[in-house]
């Protein structure tokens, strides 16, 4: 009768401790995903909300969209790439290129890049100050200055960096590959390596005035 009486006690303690910890537990985990999962979230947000706002003031380009395709045992994977390229249309222009599995994710890394990497260069009268000719990879480009009212005679890749820049009136044109990464980086090059004459002058320690006897 005694060994009876001993285990129904021990019985009722084990059933009401069991259920008594995991309803705390769980009602703990709830209050701290709720209270510490909204504040960073809305507090992050905000922050990001300033930068925007430059956004309509650039020129945004996509040059060229690539998709490639990866066959595994369910199917086809597709991941896109995307050429951007951005400018504020008064001597200031960058490229990027951003990789992602949907089109929109591609071109809006690309377009990031591109803000990262603008570059200031040399415009002068809507043209350009002078004939260049470089090779970047397999890509040759020439670009010749114009007078006002010519336009830009250009491909689409040549042309994207150039209305960017604010350039509209040059004379350009694609000796080599078409690659488009490499002829929008070869017209980079171009438009990066032009030089002023009162650069060119001050460079070798003369005046301009001297330049004209």
């Amino acid at each position: 009768m005694n060994t009876e009486e001993t285990k129904a006690p021990a019985e009722e303690t084990t059933q009401e401790t069991p259920n008594q910890q995991p309803m705390r537990g769980r009602g703990q985990r709830r209050e701290n995903n709720g209270r510490g999962g909204r504040g960073p979230r809305r507090e992050g947000g905000r922050r990001n909300e300033a930068p925007v706002e430059e956004g309509p003031q650039l020129m945004e380009k996509v040059v060229y969209v690539n998709r490639c395709a990866k066959v595994v045992k369910g199917g086809r994977r597709f991941s896109f790439s995307a050429l951007v390229v951005v400018g504020d249309q008064k001597g200031k222009v960058g490229y990027g290129f951003g990789k992602a599995n949907e089109v929109s994710d591609a071109i809006r890394k690309g377009t990031d890049a591109a803000k990262r990497a603008m570059k200031k260069v040399v415009v002068v009268n809507d043209t350009i100050p002078h004939e260049v000719y470089t090779e970047f990879g397999g890509a040759k480009i020439v670009l010749k200055p114009a007078t006002p009212g010519t336009g830009l005679v250009a491909g689409a890749k040549v042309r994207a960096i150039l209305e960017a820049a604010g350039v509209n009136n040059v004379i350009a044109k694609s000796l080599g590959s078409s690659n488009a990464a490499n002829v929008v980086k070869a017209t980079m090059q171009a438009m990066l390596g032009m030089r002023t004459a009162d650069q060119i002058l001050s460079a070798r320690g003369k005046k301009k005035k001297e330049s004209a006897i």
